[in-house]
């Protein structure tokens, strides 16, 4: 029982270094920038929901094809609104991982469902060109790939996306504030609000995102 523990947990040890190593090669090329505006379209979605959940509302968001987005979201707590960004991608992206972790014979149906709520959140709140083509198009493809792939492979799609979401949170964070302080971010209106420095708010962000990931992976290690 031991020896079969430790050989699952070799084995997505390698499977890990495998996916990281891919990543590393191919960040920057078509194969992963699907990915990385699905991480945009979070982190603008997550703006979104925490404007309504304090009395807010979604006027429009707009997806860029320079990974860059907006969400338009008067009212509600500006703090919570802005906090929610970066942070909120990342969670989705720990859900998903989580998510496709323990789906098992159900995977196909969380992909399925998730591939129905970009479509239906592109929809209602999606205003740019660009950010509507995507979210069909990735939509449907989560769609196509629920129906087309086994259950195995469906909880490799959605691990290896959320683990993705996760990673390029925090590059996002890191490109976005630490490399570039002084343009308009998250941060930098945070700091306008509070007067707390943009690197500070930064720091504290890619503090929390870093933990938060090697937690996901240290309770996937221990579980596998």
């Amino acid at each position: 029982m031991a020896r079969s523990r430790r050989k699952r947990q070799g084995l997505f040890l390698a499977g890990f270094g495998i996916y990281f190593v891919f990543l590393w090669i191919f960040w920057n090329t078509p194969i992963v920038y699907p990915v990385q505006v699905f991480v945009v379209f979070l982190h603008e979605i997550s703006h979104g929901v925490a404007a309504i959940m304090t009395g807010g509302s979604i006027q429009r968001i707009t997806l860029n094809p320079r990974l860059g987005g907006a969400c338009y979201c008067p009212g509600g707590n500006a703090f919570i609104t802005l906090s929610a960004g970066y942070l909120g991608s990342l969670v989705w992206g720990g859900l998903i991982l989580e998510v496709g972790r323990k789906a098992g014979r159900r995977a196909n149906r969380v992909t399925g469902g998730i591939g129905v709520a970009v479509i239906l959140l592109t929809f209602l709140f999606v205003r740019s060109a660009f950010g509507i083509l995507f979210g069909v198009l990735f939509g449907a493809f989560l769609l196509l790939a629920a129906r087309a792939l086994r259950d195995q492979a469906n909880r490799l799609l959605l691990m290896g996306v959320g683990l993705t979401s996760c990673l390029y949170a925090i590059l996002d964070i890191k490109t976005d504030i630490l490399d570039r302080p002084h343009l308009p971010s998250d941060a930098y209106m945070l700091a306008q609000l509070t007067g707390i420095p943009t690197v500070a708010w930064g720091v504290a962000w890619i503090g929390a995102a870093v933990l938060i990931s090697v937690w996901l992976l240290i309770r996937a290690f221990r579980e596998a």
